[in-house]
């Protein structure tokens, strides 16, 4: 029997290396593409329409953007403005969705649902028996905002972006160590200092303005501005190793669940060097106030490649080297979902459905939606099924019908006893 695969919703012409989904429109946006080299592999951002079709969620591509000779390895999204790192540039493109009337689209009954689909010409179809029709009209149109250079390194590249809470502003990090921040959307510099020496692996903003990274310099710092407020020590309530090295992957912050005004930072340590037996990676949440380490856990022995946080701040979506997916719940750091090699090679960026919008339309009976892309060119979707709990009414009901058997079964063993 082959190994379970998660289903396949769109394969791009180009290595996938980042993915938003925007919560207002439902759009899934993956990115990436073959760099400078004359290799014919383009470059581009593909905007899929997500919808439910016969119960399953299907994709569609919506609109390819050109991104010329740069690959997008990065993206961060504001509204409807995306941030795209392209080498050593920070792309900013701004997108928009109107309806055009007259359009219409036809599904054959019988096809197949899952996996990519091309939206057909604009024409009026005839409707066919066994044919399901409804109005396409769906147009975005794409615009290039500003751009600016993010990274001055002798090798420079740029690795990470995110906006701040409002989106009035942008961090930037990458192989200079250097933390930038920039006003959005003219992309005015407003703040630059060395958070690490070496690369920035990846940074967070939270809406107290306090912005937290990790490099490989081993370190995870916390900033006030540029102004350093504590580092990280994951290892202080957790195990340690006196000869392995370890080095922070990924950091982010999240929701605590039914209390809006609390947050949780989560981040991935891994080993800093490969080695023939590998040593497990772990997960650490934190406080997102006095940023001490709340737990840590072991997330098994393949090497974490990325990180994200669902909306609610509920569950967790991790990514391997190795293509592996793995959705984890935030409270306890309990594996609830795991496939692996689902990609079969490294998955560079892994993004939850939204729970608000149009989330909870295309999630159906679903808790929850997780999307990956790696650079098989593949986005996959992963779903974790409901997790069945038995409603308190019928545990009391359950409860009242076993007394009344019981006294009856007493009352025909010992009559009289009541």
């Amino acid at each position: 029997m082959g190994r379970r695969r998660a289903p396949e919703l769109y394969r791009a012409p180009f290595p996938l290396y980042a993915l938003q989904v925007d919560p207002s429109t439902g759009l899934l946006i993956a990115a990436g593409g073959g760099g400078a080299a004359k290799t014919g592999i383009k470059n581009g951002v593909h905007f899929l329409q997500l919808e439910q079709i016969n119960g399953r969620l299907s994709a569609s591509l919506l609109h390819s953007h050109d991104t010329e000779t740069r690959a997008t390895m990065n993206l961060a999204l504001a509204g409807n403005i995306l941030a795209a790192g392209q080498d050593a540039h920070c792309q900013l493109l701004r997108f928009q969705t109107h309806q055009q009337k007259g359009k219409t689209k036809v599904e054959k009954a019988g096809s197949k649902e899952q996996g990519p689909r091309q939206r057909k010409g604009a024409a009026p179809v005839e409707k066919k028996p066994g044919a399901e029709t409804h109005q396409e009209g769906i147009e975005l149109s794409v615009e290039n905002l500003k751009a600016v250079q993010t990274d001055f390194s002798p090798d420079p590249f740029q690795k990470v972006v995110c906006f701040n809470h409002d989106n009035t502003l942008l961090a930037t990090g990458g192989t200079d160590g250097y933390v930038r921040i920039w006003k959005v959307p003219s992309l005015e510099k407003v703040l630059e200092f060395r958070a690490h020496e070496g690369e920035i692996e990846d940074l967070a903003l939270g809406p107290d303005g306090k912005l937290v990274t990790v490099g490989w310099d081993l370190k995870a710092s916390v900033w006030q501005k540029d102004q350093l407020v504590t580092q990280l020590h994951w290892q202080e309530n957790g195990p340690t190793f006196s000869n392995t090295p370890y080095r922070y992957q990924a950091c982010r912050f999240g929701h605590v669940p039914d209390q809006p005004t609390r947050l949780r930072l989560f981040t991935v340590q891994i080993p800093h060097k490969r080695l023939r037996q590998p040593p497990p990676c772990y997960l650490t949440a934190w406080d997102g106030s006095t940023f001490l380490p709340l737990r840590t856990k072991s997330c098994g022995h393949e090497v974490i490649s990325c990180l994200s946080v669902s909306e609610s701040g509920t569950f967790l979506g991790l990514g391997t080297v190795t293509g592996s997916v793995a959705i984890y719940i935030a409270f306890s750091l309990q594996r609830l979902y795991y496939m692996r090699e689902a990609h079969g090679i490294v998955v560079t960026d892994v993004a939850f459905l939204p729970e608000k919008g149009r989330g909870p339309e295309l999630l159906g009976f679903h808790e929850t939606a997780l999307f990956s892309v790696a650079v098989d060119s593949r986005c996959q979707l992963h779903l974790l099924p409901s997790r069945r709990s038995v409603p308190v009414w019928l545990l009391l009901l359950l409860c009242v019908g076993l007394i009344v058997m019981t006294i009856l079964l007493l009352q025909s063993v010992f009559p009289g006893f009541l």
